[in-house]
């Protein structure tokens, strides 16, 4: 199957210009270009199967892909033995499931649980950091979701390692500062208990776990987490600070400051998008509008900042115009800007809707999408600019939100013609 499909991978890249070129104008041509887009992630998908077989035609299901650099000439990804501190291994899974979702094809979903298994042993030691829901969300969470309705079995087996991660990911809260702790080795370094707006995307780990037969106590310790959050971890206009220190015996409020972004009074692009994308998720568990009220304020402030664009620069107070940028933050916005828009009424749904849709056709020019260059979906990500890292890359978590994004808007494409 992934032999015959990459026979057709120059005929179909020799294509995807004029379907990409041009915003299109209705329902239908949405749905085509939506589709188009779809074809071109499962032929990247099933290049970069082959380019990850090693010498011996064999994958091994623990080495995951995180990165192709700007100066790299290869055309597979760089990948990272999966392990706690690694962060990003869960992406590539979820990629995997949500590819099998849209194609169909056994050899994805084969691949899709071997890598997705070779995570299991996370669940076997200490929670190292928070980013334990970013590895089992992405992984395990992406295939029930994926197979809930075709697969039992394989979602018996992956629900009790959800819960219990959920249960490892809960032992970092502090009732005392009422936020989950993010970075555990970093206490001492920051003068306090620390707790990062990438840890947004980690409650839905805890509020799974909760609605799924975990301790209830889950769901609390979340909103507790958005609640706190919600009050410190932002400015009067709806932009976030990276980090919030509390005294970790008092619960006090210390300071706001940044880690990957410009200052400390910047407005960290991939942060506010971990904003958006967290508290319209916190609102879909909860119901309780206080949580869309505000998933609201924080993206309209990065709207409102792009001023017309779609893809911010990697920090929106970076100085100089040709700052890089980061297709990251506008995939993650995107895909919770299509959620969000079904939580509003009137212009605000459509506004979303427009911007998250326009934001897509600008990611899938040529002039973003890596096509015949490599096996990602997409270029020019930034990852950790003030540490020189991932800058103008393509990175494997870009890929992951830029795929659901589509799902998502394919999904309201077919839910509006039931209609």
């Amino acid at each position: 199957m992934i032999r015959n499909i990459l026979l057709t991978v120059a005929a179909f890249f020799s294509l995807m210009l004029p379907a990409t070129a041009h915003q299109p104008e209705g329902e239908e041509s949405t749905e085509a270009f939506v589709n188009t887009q779809l074809n071109y992630c499962h032929l990247q998908v099933c290049r970069a199967l082959t380019e990850l077989r090693g010498a011996d035609g064999m994958h091994d299901f623990t080495m995951m892909p995180r990165n192709i650099l700007a100066e790299d000439r290869q055309l597979g990804w760089n990948c990272r033995k999966a392990s706690a501190e690694e962060w990003c291994s869960g992406f590539w899974p979820g990629i995997l499931w949500m590819d099998y979702a849209y194609s169909h094809d056994p050899q994805i979903r084969h691949a899709a649980e071997r890598y997705t298994e070779s995570l299991n042993f996370l669940v076997h030691q200490p929670v190292y950091d928070h980013d334990l829901g970013f590895l089992i969300i992405n992984s395990f969470l992406k295939g029930i979701e994926t197979q809930e309705t075709a697969n039992t079995h394989l979602c018996e087996r992956y629900a009790p390692i959800v819960l219990a991660a959920a249960d490892s990911l809960a032992t970092l809260y502090n009732p005392m500062v009422g936020t989950i702790l993010s970075w555990p080795r970093h206490v001492k370094d920051y003068g306090g208990h620390n707790t990062i707006m990438d840890n947004m995307i980690n409650l839905e780990l805890l509020f799974w776990a909760s609605r799924h037969g975990g301790n209830p106590l889950l769901y609390d310790v979340a909103v507790s987490h958005a609640k706190t959050t919600m009050q410190n971890h932002f400015r009067p206009d709806g932009s976030c600070y990276h980090v919030a220190v509390y005294d970790t015996l008092t619960g006090q409020f210390i300071k706001g400051v940044t880690h990957q972004g410009f200052n400390n009074g910047s407005m960290w692009s991939r942060g506010q998008s971990w904003a958006i994308y967290g508290y319209t998720m916190v609102y879909r568990y909860t119901q309780n509008p206080i949580f869309l009220d505000f998933a609201q304020k924080v993206a309209d402030i990065y709207i409102h900042r792009l001023n017309g664009s779609y893809i911010p620069r990697w920090d929106f107070d970076a100085p100089g115009l040709d700052a890089p940028v980061d297709a990251s933050a506008a995939c993650v916005v995107a895909s919770a800007l299509l959620e969000l828009s079904q939580y509003v009424q009137g212009e605000k749904a459509i506004c979303y809707r427009s911007f998250a849709e326009k934001s897509l056709h600008q990611l899938s020019t040529e002039k973003y999408q890596s096509r015949e260059r490599n096996v990602a979906f997409l270029m020019h990500s930034t990852g950790h600019h003030p540490a020189g890292t991932e800058i103008d890359a393509s990175i494997i978590y870009a890929d992951y939100y830029y795929i659901e994004a589509l799902l998502r808007l394919k999904k309201l494409i077919e839910s509006q013609k039931l209609k």
